[in-house]
């Protein structure tokens, strides 16, 4: 497995040199361009279905190249060797290694119950098993063929009755930093793909973006200073993949979300974190995107905002964000030029995870 994108594709300490270098970057995008343009389009969405076993239209859509992977939940495993079967029958055929994801975060979100440990995120934190409790569980997913985890939690609580408290690994910024890294680290030595969310942070959020329309007013120095503190320690520890969620943050982009905001990804993760991996919308059916656009409106404004993977969760939004971008890159040149680059980055990753 190509540890030095599992090990980030960012600018820390951990991250390989060599993913900076020029000749790098030229040897992606040669690679990219032998995908024809559908194909391209396909490494931007991740897809859902219902059931135990990998439907037809699944399997063609992934040995077509029309999807980068899929994102598993509670009704799609059972057990290990159910489970382990379905992420082969996603794997064979396909035409490159597809992302296979699952929320495993500790506690109540733990699609994979039969996993341990079961510790929620809060008990890792006072227990310092972090990066232990992450490696056994990227160690577990890995048995069965799992290998992104739509974890660690960046946010920190910091209102009363904030949302994601029972999520998240402190209340203390600093301490949540620590852990984060921590847990980058375990689910590497596991070899498993982490994933840091909710960039730049629901910590000051009393509603799940699921459920409603999110505005955090947040000061932008305090933002900065404190919210993105995880996802900082995140990108050096070599986070391969950052969820961007949903919710407004005025002082950065006071008329988008952040999912959708050229401010936020651009500017913040991508200028001034310097992250170079993989960034990965949160769910397209949230009531914040709802709110908003429809699925191929809100995927449009992903990829131009620099998202790299619109994650979609049902059959219906999958085909109607798919062709909705396809449809685009078609019509715009310089649209199609931002697909080839995500696209690039994302055969990198599926490259890495390569069993």
């Amino acid at each position: 497995m190509g540890s030095s994108v599992l090990g980030g594709d960012g600018s820390g300490a951990e991250a390989s040199p060599a993913r900076g270098s020029q000749q790098t970057h030229d040897g992606r995008h040669q690679d990219v361009d032998k995908l024809p343009l559908s194909s391209q389009v396909g490494r931007l969405v991740v897809l859902r279905f219902a059931g135990t076993s990998a439907p037809a239209y699944v399997r063609e859509i992934l040995r077509e190249g029309r999807a980068a992977g899929a994102i598993l939940f509670r009704d799609n495993v059972i057990g290990p060797a159910q489970t382990e079967a379905l992420t082969s029958q996603l794997r064979r055929g396909a035409q490159s290694t597809p992302l296979i994801c699952v929320d495993q975060e500790g506690g109540e979100i733990r699609i994979l119950r039969w996993l341990e440990p079961a510790r929620s995120a809060p008990q890792q934190g006072a227990a310092g098993t972090e990066r232990v409790d992450a490696r056994a569980a990227a160690r577990g997913l890995r048995a069965v063929g799992i290998n992104v985890s739509l974890a660690p939690v960046a946010d920190v609580p910091s209102v009363p009755g904030a949302a994601l408290s029972r999520r998240a690994f402190s209340t203390d910024f600093d301490t949540t930093a620590d852990s984060v890294a921590e847990a980058v680290r375990g689910w590497r030595d596991g070899g498993v793909a982490a994933t840091v969310k909710h960039f730049p942070g629901l910590g000051g959020a009393r509603a799940n973006t699921d459920d409603a329309s999110v505005t955090i007013s947040r000061g932008a120095a305090r933002l900065r200073r404190l919210d993105l503190k995880p996802f900082r320690r995140a990108i050096q520890a070599g986070v391969p993949l950052v969820m961007v969620g949903h919710a407004v943050y005025p002082a950065v982009d006071r008329a988008r979300i952040a999912s959708q905001s050229k401010a936020v990804i651009g500017g913040l993760l991508r200028s001034e974190l310097g992250f170079r991996g993989v960034v990965i919308t949160d769910s397209t059916e949230a009531a914040a995107v709802q709110a908003v656009s429809s699925p191929p409106q809100a995927a449009v404004r992903n990829v131009r905002a620099g998202v790299d993977i619109v994650l979609t969760t049902g059959r219906g939004s999958y085909i109607r964000v798919y062709r909705g971008l396809l449809a685009e890159a078609r019509r715009d040149p310089a649209f199609r030029a931002r697909v080839r680059e995500s696209a690039a980055r994302v055969l990198a990753l599926q490259r890495a995870l390569e069993q």
